[in-house]
């Protein structure tokens, strides 16, 4: 990047940005590390049935923003880290998982158990953004190789990912509505 780009903006129009899709899922990459020093932004696909699992970042804060669709999501310590299915958890204060659509906001600070799934029968799409830049791309293009398959998810392969991107699974990934 030459010093006069460095000082200017970045304008992603709509439908522009490298995108990795597969039937599992699809991101497009809006902002990364080579224009931000500060986070990376996604726009995300979710399709019906996909649920990333809860899981935790020591290092990294994110931003979901619901832009179509429904979203079971929650971002909370629960009282008992129980079972594989986290949207029966509920934190110290009672809270629970919520619906999230369109317009909803979630904030994940470092530490904070979160996790997201579309239980519809349409897909959602959602703004993502990941602090510091860039992990989470990198992370996503090895995701969605691992997925790309169509079968079901290699979890050793998944966890050794997620470990090398600081991410603590908690419950497991999956795709394709049961």
């Amino acid at each position: 990047m030459t010093a006069h780009a460095a000082r200017d903006g970045l304008l992603v129009p709509p439908g522009h940005g490298r995108t990795l899709h597969t039937p599992a899922q699809q991101v497009t990459f809006k902002v990364t590390g080579e224009h931000s020093t500060v986070a990376s932004s996604f726009e995300v696909v979710v399709p019906p049935g996909f649920d990333v699992g809860a899981h935790r970042h020591i290092r990294s804060e994110e931003l979901f923003y619901v832009l179509e669709g429904e979203l079971d999501v929650m971002a909370f310590e629960p009282r008992v880290r129980s079972g594989d299915d986290w949207r029966h958890w509920e934190s110290l204060d009672g809270r629970q998982v919520v619906r999230a659509t369109p317009g909803t906001v979630i904030v994940v600070p470092p530490g904070c158990p979160h996790a997201f799934a579309n239980p519809t029968g349409e897909p959602a799409r959602m703004f993502f953004q990941a602090s510091p830049p860039p992990d989470h791309e990198r992370y996503f293009e090895e995701l969605i190789a691992l997925l790309d398959s169509g079968a079901t998810p290699d979890a050793a392969a998944i966890a050794d990912l997620r470990n090398r991107y600081d991410i603590e699974q908690l419950t497991p990934l999956r795709h394709g509505l049961s």
